[in-house]
């Protein structure tokens, strides 16, 4: 369910006010939250799965979602049960790579980094992605590139606090003062555990209620681009 007009404009404010705070700045997610790409993930764990003879149910596939692949495979029961989780992970990487399907902009995301860049409201991009996934898929917004944390960035992964406190440090910020935007119930874990102060549960592939522990919920983007805009000239 979208939000109503009056509860829209309830998130825009508490988004503008805490934007126009001392110190403020925003950590974004990438898979789910700048660009539509996890059918494209899920679709190539699901041809890899195949191509193995495994019948995975999308249910257990989405176990992996915004996390890293390498963390996932040791702890979770299914037919990969006592191989190498680096190599089960290459094998997929590479499927992607193969891949035709591109991920889409998220609506408002290519103007929310335009409007940081333009009003110099600090910003960066905290991913469980690899560097080179990162950068193909932010040059698809056609808009400045933040600094990023990913993969090769962090010892620890989503849920743990490490790739949050990485994106704070990384903008010399303190994380209460931060706002984060996140479309996986790992990635809220991670912000939460670091102290992120305000954090937006993006539904572009989660339900608001799996998304319980984040204070807000959007569908796209364009409220917190508009938010930017509004907090800069506060």
């Amino acid at each position: 369910m979208g939000l109503t007009p009056a509860s829209e404009q309830a998130v825009e404010d508490a988004l503008a006010e805490r934007l126009a705070r001392p110190g403020a700045g925003l950590l974004l997610d990438l898979d789910g939250t700048l660009v539509d790409s996890e059918p494209v993930h899920r679709a190539a764990f699901a041809r890899y799965f195949a191509a193995r003879g495994w019948d995975v149910p999308d249910a257990v596939v989405r176990e992996f979602m915004g996390r890293r692949a390498t963390e996932v495979f040791p702890v979770l029961d299914g037919p990969w049960r006592g191989e190498d989780p680096v190599a089960l992970t290459a094998a997929v990487v590479d499927e992607l790579r193969r891949g035709t399907q591109r991920p889409l902009p998220v609506p408002g995301a290519a103007e929310t980094l335009a409007a940081c860049d333009e009003l110099g409201l600090p910003v960066a991009v905290v991913t469980s992605a690899h560097l080179e996934w990162a950068d193909g898929a932010l040059a698809t917004l056609a808009a400045p590139r933040p600094p990023a944390v990913t993969w090769e960035d962090c010892t620890e992964g989503k849920p743990h606090p490490e790739p949050y406190r990485r994106g704070a440090a990384l903008l010399g910020l303190d994380p209460t003062a931060l706002v984060a935007a996140e479309d996986a119930v790992a990635g809220v874990a991670s912000a939460r555990a670091a102290g992120v102060g305000f954090v937006v549960g993006m539904t572009t592939s989660v339900t608001a209620a799996g998304l319980a522990d984040a204070d807000v919920h959007l569908a796209d983007l364009t409220v917190l681009a508009r938010a930017v805009r509004r907090a800069a000239r506060g």
